[in-house]
């Protein structure tokens, strides 16, 4: 895990486990963070394929033998909040290593191909993909197949 050493920044955003490999999802309020990672989630476990919540909207981020690790702030483990509703309990792991950040972003923003890139949070390199907000059903093909996910195996 972090180093004690090392305060943790507290940042806003969501993270999942994909099978061994970590998402982080960032963006502003209302940009649909929580919906894309139960979409990730489910598409997952429909699959057979491990998949847990590791924190949503807060994430404790620190840096640790140069990788980023995620966990999740005790007062809010275990809850994700569902839009238009209020928190909602579901499995979670505590903590992982993030392998990727999807930050979501304004449609006009995004460009249709991007180049391979790396964004430093909490001073650990993590390579970012930007993803229009707002849209889980056209970000998750985005995503499997970054990370190799059935049907992109």
């Amino acid at each position: 895990m972090p180093d004690p050493a090392v305060k943790p920044e507290n940042i806003h955003g969501t993270a999942v486990l994909i099978g061994e490999r970590g998402v982080l999802i960032t963006g502003p309020s209302g940009a649909g963070k929580t919906t894309l990672a139960l979409t990730l989630i489910d598409h997952c476990r429909v699959r057979g394929l491990f998949s847990r919540l590791i924190s949503d909207d807060r994430l404790l981020a620190a840096a640790h033998h140069g990788r980023l690790v995620c966990r999740a702030p005790a007062a809010i483990a275990g809850l994700a909040e569902v839009p238009g509703f209020m928190p909602c309990r579901l499995p979670f792991e505590p903590g992982g290593v993030i392998d990727l950040h999807i930050r979501l972003v304004p449609k006009e923003e995004m460009a249709r191909f991007q180049e391979e890139i790396s964004e430093p949070v909490a001073g650990c390199a993590v390579p970012r993909i930007d993803l229009a907000e707002r849209n889980a059903a056209t970000a998750l093909p985005a995503v499997v197949a970054r990370l190799s996910i059935p049907p992109f195996s």
